[in-house]
C-alpha cells in the first residue's frame, strides 16, 4: 500500500500497543515502524533495475525481518526514550506489531509481499489496489481523533479502535467483491465460449467498484474489465503473447529473472526494432490499442554479450489520460 496508508496503520497499531503508557509517542513510533519495510525501495539507487525489483517486498516484508529487527529498534528507543521508564521488550513489541502489519496489509495488493522469505512464496491476494481512499481516508480520521483525546481514555481507544475494525470491514468487503467479479467474468466467458487456461482479477486503480481480469489463452491473452454498475455483457481484448520474440534470449538468465518476476503474465512487443517485456498484472494504459502501452514496461536489450532489463519510465500524461477514462468507466457501460 501506499506511504500514508502505512503509516496510518503502523500509527493505530502503535497506539493499540502502548498508548495507555506513552500516548503520542506510540503512535509516532508506530508510524516510524509502518515505513520501515518500504526502504527497500531505495534498492534502486545503488543496484539495477532488475535487482532492485526481486528485492522490493522482499526481506523487508518478511516476518523474518520483523522478528529479528524488531528488538533491535526497541533497544534504541528505550535509550532515546529512557526517561519515560518503558522497558526495551513493550519497545520491541510495539515495533514487532508496526513492522509485520505492513506486509501483512501489502499482501492483499496485486504486486503482493514475500511475507515467509526465504521461502520463494509471494503472496498476493489482488483484492486492494496499492491507493485506496476509502481504506485509509477513513482510518486517518480516526486515529486524528484519538490523537486529540486524552492520553489513556476510553474515548481515545474507541476511536483507535474504531478505525481498526472499519478499515479491516472494509478489507473484508474487497474480497467479497473480489469474489462476486471473478465468477462474474468467470460465467462472461463460459457464456462466450471462450477456453482458457487462467484467469486473474484485480481492482482497477484508486476503487473497488470497477475490476479488471487477465484472462490467459495458448497464444494470447484477454483483457476485459467490469463495474459493479454495468448493464451490458463483458467485452475482451486481445492482446497476441509474441513471446517467440525472445527465443533468441531463451538462455539468458535475466530473462528467467523477469519472468519469473511477472509470474508468467506478460507479452511481447516490439516498437522501432526495439523488444519490450510487458507485465499484464498491473494492466495498461490503453488496451483498446492496437499497441498498447503497459503500466509496468522493461527494455530489453543486449549489452557486451548479456540481455539487460531497463524499466521504460512512466508518462504522467498516460496515468491522466487513464484517470479520465475511469471516472466514467466506474459509472457503467
Amino acid at each position: 500500500m501506499d506511504s500514508l496508508t502505512q503509516i496510518v496503520l503502523g500509527a493505530a497499531v502503535g497506539e493499540a500497543v502502548l498508548g495507555k503508557k506513552v500516548g503520542n509517542k506510540a503512535i509516532l513510533y508506530g508510524a516510524i515502524a509502518g515505513t520501515i519495510p518500504d526502504l527497500d525501495s531505495f534498492a534502486s539507487l545503488f543496484t539495477d533495475a532488475l535487482t532492485a525489483v526481486e528485492i522490493h517486498r522482499g526481506f523487508t516484508h518478511s516476518i523474518v525481518f520483523s522478528l529479528l529487527f524488531a528488538p533491535i529498534f526497541g533497544w534504541i528507543i528505550s535509550k532515546i526514550e529512557h526517561k519515560i521508564g518503558i522497558s526495551w521488550k513493550d519497545w520491541s513489541w510495539l515495533m514487532f506489531w508496526g513492522l509485520v502489519t505492513h506486509p501483512l496489509l501489502d499482501a492483499h495488493t496485486t504486486w503482493g509481499t514475500q511475507l515467509f522469505w526465504p521461502l520463494d512464496l509471494r503472496l498476493a491476494y489482488k483484492n486492494i489496489f496499492v491507493i485506496d481512499p476509502l481504506y485509509t481516508i477513513p482510518f486517518l480520521v480516526f486515529l486524528i481523533l484519538a490523537m486529540r483525546s486524552k492520553q489513556g481514555s476510553l474515548k481515545r481507544m474507541k476511536y483507535n479502535n474504531l478505525g481498526l475494525i472499519v478499515s479491516s470491514l472494509y478489507m473484508l468487503c474487497t474480497i467479497g467483491l473480489k469474489g462476486i467479479t471473478y465468477l462474474k467474468f468467470k460465467n462472461s466467458l463460459d457464456e462466450q465460449n471462450i477456453s482458457y487456461l487462467q484467469l486473474q482479477t484485480r481492482p482497477s486503480p484508486f476503487n473497488t467498484i470497477m475490476w479488471s481480469a487477465n484472462v490467459e489463452l495458448e497464444d494470447a491473452y484477454l483483457i476485459g474489465d467490469y463495474s459493479i454498475f454495468d448493464t451490458k455483457p463483458i467485452e475482451f481484448t486481445r492482446i497476441p503473447k509474441n513471446h517467440y520474440l525472445v527465443d533468441d534470449f531463451n538462455e539468458e538468465i535475466n530473462l528467467d529473472r523477469i519472468i519469473a518476476i511477472s509470474e508468467g503474465w506478460y507479452t511481447i512487443s516490439k516498437r522501432d526494432d526495439k523488444l519490450y517485456f510487458n507485465d499484464l498484472r498491473f494492466g495498461a494504459f490503453d488496451e483498446d490499442a492496437e499497441d498498447p502501452k503497459f503500466v509496468f514496461s522493461y527494455l530489453l536489450e543486449k549489452k557486451d554479450g548479456h540481455l539487460i532489463v531497463e524499466e521504460v519510465p512512466r508518462n504522467p500524461e498516460d496515468a491522466t489520460r487513464v484517470l479520465k477514462n475511469l471516472g466514467n468507466r466506474i459509472l457503467g457501460n
